[in-house]
């Protein structure tokens, strides 16, 4: 990541960056600077157990002295803990995306939830664009990632106030290891990311968000920096 501190143009389009801490975010966020758009970070606490993510964002936000705001929606907590990804007492589902073993890490309308937020902060602050880190390898289980739910979208972001809001996804068709590629050409430092859905001091390696991160490491044929629990069985391999 660049030592040099950000600083907004003040011609440039401004746009809200949805910052999760997670790797498809961070690349989403580099790729909107080198754009040269003014761009505010926005992160949420919707009480996810890899809530871990959030303290990633902070410090990459502050180290680039970008504006971040993480917006505390824990109130909704109730209303979407039927999700292994909100609720500590259900297990985390192990092995390779697919709809047969990780449907229980989906959270109720997740998506919807965190963009129209976005968008009303972008039509708050003037920002013209909202980014947000969908991509192919998430069509299979997530139907708030697939291209119909980001046009859907994009379309009422349009309408739903005087100012019009775009909806950008530049990773919509792109896999994660097509991301990861263009980050790394990009100069960034993976190390700089949370992915594990766990959230603990080490990334587990076995749920299906540390799997698909290792895969896409595997095939640009680079080792990813971040640490992993040395006694499961995925680790680096």
């Amino acid at each position: 990541m660049s030592s040099i501190p950000y600083v907004a143009a003040d011609t440039a389009t401004t746009a809200i960056v949805i910052y999760s801490g997670g790797m498809d975010s961070f690349t989403v966020l580099h790729r909107a600077l080198r754009e040269g758009l003014n761009v505010h970070a926005l992160s949420f606490d919707y009480g996810q157990r890899h809530a871990r993510e959030l303290d990633t964002a902070r410090q990459v936000c502050a180290a680039l002295g970008l504006p971040h705001q993480v917006v505390d929606i824990r109130a909704i907590h109730s209303l979407i803990d039927n999700s292994a990804l909100t609720n500590p007492d259900q297990p985390m589902p192990q092995g390779n995306y697919a709809a047969d073993n990780l449907n229980d890490t989906v959270v109720p309308n997740r998506n919807m939830i965190l963009l129209s937020l976005a968008i009303a902060k972008a039509v708050n602050i003037g920002a013209e664009r909202v980014d947000y880190g969908a991509h192919g390898g998430d069509h299979v289980l997530y139907p708030d990632c697939r291209p119909e739910f980001v046009e859907a979208m994009n379309h009422v972001a349009g309408i739903a106030n005087f100012e019009p809001v775009k909806l950008h996804a530049p990773y919509l068709y792109a896999s994660k290891a097509d991301i990861l590629r263009e980050g790394l050409a990009m100069g960034l430092d993976y190390r700089l990311t949370w992915t594990c859905y766990e959230g603990r001091e080490l990334a587990c390696g076995v749920c299906g968000s540390c799997r698909e991160r290792l895969a896409a490491f595997a095939a640009n044929g680079v080792t990813d920096p971040l640490g992993y629990n040395p006694d499961t069985t995925a680790g680096q391999g």
